[in-house]
C-alpha cells in the first residue's frame, strides 16, 4: 500500500475508485455523532472501494516529490530473524529480515503506538510488545488484535549489497493503513425496515464485524445498533483515564461510518428478537428485518444490593459521562471503590491524584487474587498503599448512607464507616442477554450465549461474539470459556463476519489483556483459570517480574511488568500450537540472570 512502486492489485468486482479526503490521516479523535437510522440503505446491487490513501500509479516512479528513498543498511547488517528501525528522513521504518528476505513496514503499532522493533518476530509476522496485535510482514495486514488498522508496507530493493527502502511521505506520516473497503452506493428509502446484516452491540466485536464485512467486499446494508449515545469508542480507556472526552475515545470518526455505509443507530435498545421471522423489535416499536444477525450485547455491571443502594453519586462506570462525573465528584473529596478487580483498581489508581482520599473495599484477601495469585496481588497492593490508597479487605458494604439524598458514608460489614462523596462499584458483570430469553437462542444457566468455533449460535444465520458468549478455546482442549477481554471481542467479531460470508473461519486467538496503574503496565496472555502453581522470575518488590501460571505440567498463562516482550513471546508460542512445560520455565528461572529467552523459540513439545 505505502510503496510507490507497486501496482494496485486487480479486484474481481466492478469498482469505482474514490480518492480520500486530504486530512484522512489525522488522529481519529472526532466527536461521536448520532447516526441516522435510515441514512444509508443499500440494495446490494453495486459497491465501490474507498481507499484510505492515494493509490500507487502504475509507473514505477510516480510523483518523486511524494516519495523518499534511501540506503538504510548493508545486506549483512541484519541476521535472519532480526528487526531494526531505520530512518528515511521523513520518518522511521521497521526493517525486517526473515528467511533471507527484507521487508519494510510502519514502525509503530497503530493501536497505541508501541515500537514494533521491541516486539516478537515469528512465523512471518511481528507481534506488538504491549498488547499483542500481530502484523503480516509481507503485507502489513493486521492478523490478530487489538486495534483496527494495518501497517503500511514499503518497497525494498537490493543494489550493490545495500538495502534501499522507498516510501511515500504521506504513509510515513500516517503510520497506519485502513484496509480498502466496499460500501453501498445505492441508498434506497424503500429498504428502511430491512437490512442484510443487523449487529446488536457496537463494542469491539460489533465494529470489527462490520469493518470485516466491508473489507471482504460485502456491499449490502449493515446496521449497527447500540444502547450508547456515542459511536463505537475505546471502552477499556474509561477506567484508566476517567477525564477522557467521548471524542478522544472514538474508535472511528463519524465520517468513516458515512464513507463506508455502516449505519449506526445510537440509543437504540432491542427488546426482543423474533428468530422465526428474522425480525428485531426495538424499545420505541421500530421493527427491523434481517438476513444475518450478530448478537454482541456485552454485559451489564452488577450493582450493590445493600440498604441505601439507590442514593446519588454511586456509579458503575459504563459511559464516558459516568467516568467524567466520578472525577468531578472525587476532586478534593473522598472516594470509595468497591471491588479490587481490574476496573476498581484502575479507577482507584486514577483518582489518587484527584481525590482527598481513596479507599478500596474487597471481599478477597488481596486484589486480583483469583486472576494473578496471592504474591502478585500483594505486590500490586503495596504499590497502591504507597500511593495513599487504603484497603479494607475480606469485608463488604452493608449500607450506603446519604445526606440530602447524596452519598455521605459507606458502612462496611466489619462495622467500619468510611466517609464517601462518590462510590464506584466494580464487582463484576452479567451477560446483557435478558432480551433473548424467549427468542429461541440457546442461553446457558448463567445467561451466556454458547457458540461454536465459528461463532455460530444454535440458530442458523445467527452469530454471537464478545463478553456475552462462551466459546471453545482451541489451545485449552476446546474447553467452553467466557473471556470478557477487549482483544478477544475483536477476534470473535472478525470470525463471525467471515462466517456470515461462508468462509469457514475458526476462532484460534490466544487471549491477551493489559492494565495500567500509576503509569505502570501489566500484561497478561493465556487463560489461567484453575492454575495450581505460580513460578515467578524477577523482583516483585521492584515490580519487574514475569509470572508463569501452571496447571499440572503445563503453562496456561503468563503475566509481566517491566519484562517486555516476554508476554508477547509466550502468546506467540501458544498461538503456534506448542505447549510450554513447567520444567522449561524452571530452567529459565534457574539461568535467568542472562535474560535469555531463546528457550521459548525452541522446538519443545
Amino acid at each position: 500500500m505505502g510503496g510507490c512502486f507497486s501496482k494496485p492489485k486487480p479486484v474481481e468486482l466492478k469498482i469505482e475508485v474514490v480518492l480520500p479526503e486530504k486530512d484522512r490521516g489525522k488522529e481519529e479523535l472526532s466527536a461521536g455523532g448520532k447516526g441516522s437510522p435510515r441514512a444509508y440503505q443499500g440494495n446490494g446491487t453495486a459497491c465501490h472501494f474507498h481507499a484510505e490513501e492515494r493509490l500507487p500509479a502504475p509507473h514505477p516512479y510516480p510523483g518523486a516529490q511524494d516519495c523518499v528513498e534511501a540506503a538504510v543498511c548493508h545486506i549483512k547488517d541484519l541476521e535472519n530473524g532480526q528487526m531494526r528501525e531505520v530512518e528515511l528522513g521523513w520518518g522511521k521504518v521497521l526493517l525486517v529480515k526473515d528467511n533471507g528476505e527484507f521487508h519494510a513496514l510502519g514502525h509503530k503499532c497503530p493501536h497505541y503506538g508501541a515500537p514494533l522493533v521491541k516486539g516478537v518476530l515469528s512465523r512471518g509476522r511481528v507481534r506488538c510488545p504491549w498488547h499483542g496485535a500481530c502484523f503480516n510482514i509481507s503485507t502489513g495486514d493486521l492478523e490478530d488484535f487489538p486495534g483496527l488498522d494495518s501497517l503500511h508496507k514499503f518497497q525494498v530493493k537490493i543494489e550493490k549489497e545495500k538495502v534501499y527502502v522507498r516510501a511515500s511521505k504521506q504513509a510515513l506520516h500516517l503510520q497506519r493503513r485502513t484496509k480498502v473497503m466496499a460500501t453501498c452506493i445505492s441508498p434506497s428509502a424503500g429498504h428502511s425496515s430491512s437490512t442484510n446484516v443487523l449487529i446488536v452491540g457496537a463494542g469491539a466485536a460489533g465494529l470489527v464485524c462490520a469493518e470485516t464485512l466491508r473489507q471482504e467486499g460485502f456491499s449490502d446494508r449493515i446496521v449497527l445498533c447500540t444502547l450508547d449515545r456515542h459511536l463505537p469508542y475505546d471502552r477499556p480507556k474509561l477506567s484508566k483515564s476517567l477525564d477522557a472526552q467521548p471524542e478522544q475515545l472514538a474508535l472511528r470518526p463519524k465520517e468513516f461510518f458515512r464513507a463506508h455505509g455502516i449505519e449506526v443507530l445510537t440509543e437504540a435498545q432491542v427488546v426482543t428478537v423474533d428468530m422465526r421471522n428474522k425480525k428485531a423489535v426495538f424499545k420505541d416499536g421500530f421493527k427491523l428485518e434481517y438476513s444475518k444477525l450478530l448478537l454482541a450485547p456485552g454485559s451489564s455491571p452488577k450493582t450493590l444490593s445493600c440498604k441505601g443502594k439507590d442514593v446519588e453519586n454511586v456509579f458503575t462506570i459504563r459511559t464516558p459521562e459516568d467516568a467524567n462525573r466520578v472525577v468531578r465528584l472525587a476532586r478534593g473529596h473522598n472516594a470509595v471503590v468497591v471491588g479490587a478487580g481490574f476496573l476498581g483498581m484502575e479507577v482507584a489508581a486514577y483518582l489518587t491524584e484527584k481525590a482527598h482520599s481513596v479507599s478500596v473495599v474487597e471481599l478477597e484477601e488481596t486484589p486480583f487474587r483469583r486472576f494473578l495469585g496471592e504474591r502478585v496481588g500483594r505486590a500490586l497492593m503495596k504499590m497502591f498503599e504507597s500511593n495513599r490508597v487504603k484497603f479494607y479487605m475480606q469485608t463488604e458494604v452493608s449500607e450506603l448512607r446519604a445526606q440530602e439524598g447524596k452519598l455521605k458514608e459507606v458502612v462496611l460489614k466489619s462495622s467500619k464507616v468510611l466517609r464517601a462523596d462518590v462510590c464506584v462499584v466494580g464487582i463484576g458483570a452479567v451477560p446483557a442477554t435478558g432480551f433473548l430469553r424467549q427468542s429461541g437462542i440457546g442461553l446457558d444457566s448463567r445467561g451466556f450465549i454458547p457458540v461454536n468455533k465459528m461463532m455460530q449460535t444454535n440458530v442458523p444465520g445467527v452469530f454471537a461474539a464478545g463478553d456475552a458468549v462462551t466459546f471453545p478455546l482451541a489451545w485449552r482442549n476446546n474447553r467452553k470459556v467466557n473471556i470478557p477481554h477487549w482483544q478477544m471481542a475483536h477476534a470473535q467479531g472478525r470470525v463471525a463476519a467471515q462466517n456470515m460470508l461462508a468462509q469457514e473461519a475458526e476462532i484460534s486467538t490466544v487471549p491477551y489483556l493489559w492494565t495500567a496503574m500509576f503509569s505502570k503496565s501489566l500484561r497478561y496472555a493465556g487463560y489461567g483459570e484453575g492454575f495450581d502453581d505460580v513460578i515467578i522470575q524477577g523482583d516483585l518488590d521492584e515490580l519487574k517480574f514475569v509470572a508463569f501460571y501452571t496447571k499440572g505440567d503445563e503453562v496456561i498463562s503468563v503475566a509481566s511488568m517491566n519484562y517486555d516482550p516476554i508476554v508477547s513471546k509466550v502468546a506467540e508460542v501458544l498461538a503456534s500450537g506448542r505447549t510450554i512445560r513447567k520444567r522449561e520455565v524452571d530452567l529459565f528461572v534457574l539461568h535467568s540472570k542472562t535474560g535469555d529467552m531463546s528457550w521459548l523459540t525452541g522446538k519443545g513439545s
